[in-house]
């Protein structure tokens, strides 16, 4: 099946989540004040690939990450000049978020010395709603404190996020993966970090096209970044994995002028812009010892070694 006959499957079969999603009660939106695991409890769960998930308007989160964005609804405050990288988990966030740091960050450091020599990508982009994952990602009080313009990060879907970052003038960067790539890099990954026996490919694409997996459902998570593209052209940029694949120097000079960065010719002739190809490219990241080693503890479950976060990183897998 290609990508086409992959989405309209889903959307038919999302028709039907949908319905059974509006007959479940929704609670109001809830301050950080009046948040309680037992109001959370009262939500529809149901097994996840890797930890229980939770439906909260019409989206499954694991309930710690629902926890933390019961608090980004309620104290997040965007501002004009922030620029938020926005993924479905898999579908490229570290190539994405080393590509936008060193872009926004050219003048700042040297390649020969640069962050990312040394830094996951995660641990120098923060996640707005994820404490696990950078040194103060989910800190709101530190997000707070960052200058202007801000580089952050979510994989929320755009109806989870404050609408004032649709009308403030956030520029948002998505990047969108062919579904069946993504599954298939989202199986991997839940299965490595899952505590007992992985689950079983064809149970996770059974929930996968029902809509149930994190952050999901899937489409969705697309479709609303895709059709906020399209009316906000300047503020949103929509890209696809395969694209930075085919062309990286391209989609990085383009996403570079995007953001308000744009290279001058000057830095095109000294071959900056491909230098921050190749430094974020899949083969070198992939060969740094911070990369290799280490990782992060997931809301006290599960530990994320770095090396899980690079695993092919090819299309048609």
């Amino acid at each position: 099946m290609d990508f086409l006959i992959v989405s309209i499957i889903m959307e038919q079969l999302q028709s039907g989540t949908e319905e059974s999603s509006e007959n479940s009660q929704q609670p109001a939106p809830i301050s950080s004040e009046s948040y309680s695991d037992n109001l959370i409890a009262t939500l529809p769960t149901r097994e996840g690939w890797s930890t229980p998930l939770t439906l909260f308007k019409h989206c499954w989160l694991r309930a710690h990450v629902l926890k933390n964005f019961l608090l980004v609804q309620d104290n997040f405050k965007p501002r004009s000049d922030d620029i938020i990288l926005a993924t479905h988990p898999k579908c490229g966030t570290t190539w994405l978020k080393a590509l936008a740091f060193a872009i926004t960050n050219r003048s700042r450091y040297a390649f020969a010395d640069h962050p990312l020599l040394k830094k996951n990508p995660h641990k120098v982009v923060t996640i707005i709603e994820a404490k696990f994952i950078s040194e103060h990602g989910g800190d709101l009080n530190y997000i707070e404190s960052l200058p202007s313009p801000r580089l952050l990060a979510t994989h929320l879907p755009l109806s989870l996020l404050p609408p004032t970052v649709s009308t403030v003038g956030c520029r948002i960067v998505y990047l969108c993966r062919e579904p069946k790539d993504a599954f298939t890099s989202m199986w991997h990954f839940d299965s490595r970090i899952r505590k007992g026996d992985p689950i079983s490919l064809e149970k996770a694409f059974t929930m996968f096209c029902e809509g149930c997996s994190s952050f999901g459902p899937f489409w969705d998570h697309y479709l609303q970044y895709w059709k906020e593209s399209l009316a906000r052209p300047q503020e949103v940029l929509f890209l696809k994995y395969e694209e930075i694949k085919c062309d990286p120097l391209m989609v990085v000079r383009k996403t570079a002028s995007f953001l308000g960065f744009p290279f001058t010719k000057e830095e095109e002739s000294a071959g900056v812009d491909k230098e921050v190809v190749r430094s974020c490219s899949f083969k070198v990241l992939n060969n740094l010892d911070t990369n290799k080693t280490g990782g992060v503890e997931r809301a006290g479950m599960i530990f994320i070694e770095h090396s899980s976060l690079f695993r092919k990183g090819e299309e048609g897998d």
